[in-house]
C-alpha cells in the first residue's frame, strides 16, 4: 500500500469515526460533493489537500502521518525464535512489556534499575527483531499488537504460567476492591463451548481497546492490570477419582 493510499484510508477511517460525510467535507473545504468523491477515488492528493483534510479532522499533517503509520498492520504472533529470545533475558522481557504498555524510555529508567544505555540496548534488540521501531528522540512505535497471541505451550506462555501465574498472580486473597476472582462451571454442548470461546476473544479484544484508549493518560494515572482467561473441559480430580470405570454402573 502506497503512503498516499494509507493516508487516505486513515482519513476515511477518521471521517467515519467522527461521523462526517463527504457532504460535510465538501462544505468544510468549500468544494462540491462530486469533487470530494473524485479526490478520494483518484487517490492522487496533493500535500496541500491532505493538509486541508487533516485540519478538517483536527489533525496537523505530522499527526495525520503518525496516525496513519500507527494503523499499519501489526504482528499478531511471534516466531518460536523470537519468543525464546524474549524469555531468555528478564531485562529484555521487562522492556518489552513496558513498551507494549506505552512506557517511554525515561519512564522505564525511572522505575527500574536499568541505565539509559542498558534500556536503549534492549530497545535496539526489539527494533532488530521487528517488534518495535525506535524513532528519533528515543520514541517507541509498536509493530506488534498489544494482545498478540502466544504460541500454545510456547516459551512466553510457559514463562508466565510457571513464573507469574502460579507463584505471583494467584498468590492473592482477591479480597481487595481492585481484585476480582470468579469461577463458574457448566455443562456445555460443542456449539455452546465454541460460542463461549468467541465471547472470551471479544473480551480480550475489549481489554486491548481500553488499554489503547488509556495510553494517552500519564503513566502515574494508569495501573498495570492482569486478567486471566482460561477455559477447558474439566472435572475436579477428586471427583474424577470417584467415577465408575463402567459408565453404566455395573
Amino acid at each position: 500500500m502506497s503512503e498516499v493510499t494509507q493516508l487516505l484510508a486513515t482519513i476515511k477511517r477518521q471521517l467515519k469515526s467522527q461521523g462526517f460525510t463527504y457532504r460535510d467535507v465538501a462544505e468544510g473545504l468549500k468544494l462540491s460533493e462530486p469533487t470530494v468523491k473524485r479526490l478520494f477515488s483518484a487517490k492522487r492528493l496533493t500535500v496541500e489537500r491532505l493538509s486541508q483534510l487533516g485540519a478538517f479532522l483536527g489533525f496537523t499533517m505530522a499527526e495525520l502521518v503518525e496516525e496513519s503509520a500507527s494503523s499499519v498492520r501489526q504482528l499478531r504472533t511471534l516466531s518460536l525464535e523470537h519468543e525464546e529470545q524474549l524469555v531468555s533475558d528478564v531485562a529484555l522481557m521487562l522492556v518489552t512489556v513496558c513498551a507494549l504498555n506505552h512506557w517511554t524510555l525515561s519512564e522505564i529508567v525511572a522505575a527500574y534499575r536499568l541505565t539509559k544505555a542498558e534500556c536503549l540496548s534492549q530497545l535496539l534488540t526489539l527494533d532488530r527483531m521487528g517488534l518495535i521501531q525506535l524513532l528519533p528522540g528515543d520514541r517507541i512505535r509498536l509493530r506488534i499488537a498489544r494482545d498478540f497471541d502466544w504460541i500454545p505451550n510456547g516459551p512466553i506462555q510457559t514463562f508466565f504460567v510457571e513464573l507469574g501465574l502460579r507463584d505471583d498472580f494467584l498468590d492473592c486473597s482477591f479480597d481487595q476492591s481492585e481484585a476480582t476472582l470468579h469461577f463458574s462451571h457448566g455443562m456445555l454442548t460443542n456449539s455452546a463451548f465454541s460460542e463461549f470461546q468467541a465471547e472470551l476473544r471479544l473480551l480480550r479484544a475489549k481489554l486491548a481497546r481500553l488499554h489503547q484508549e488509556s495510553a494517552a493518560t500519564p503513566l502515574a494515572l494508569r495501573r498495570g492490570t492482569g486478567v486471566l482467561l482460561a477455559m477447558r473441559e474439566w472435572e475436579p480430580r477428586a471427583f474424577e477419582m470417584l467415577r465408575r470405570s463402567d459408565p453404566l454402573g455395573r
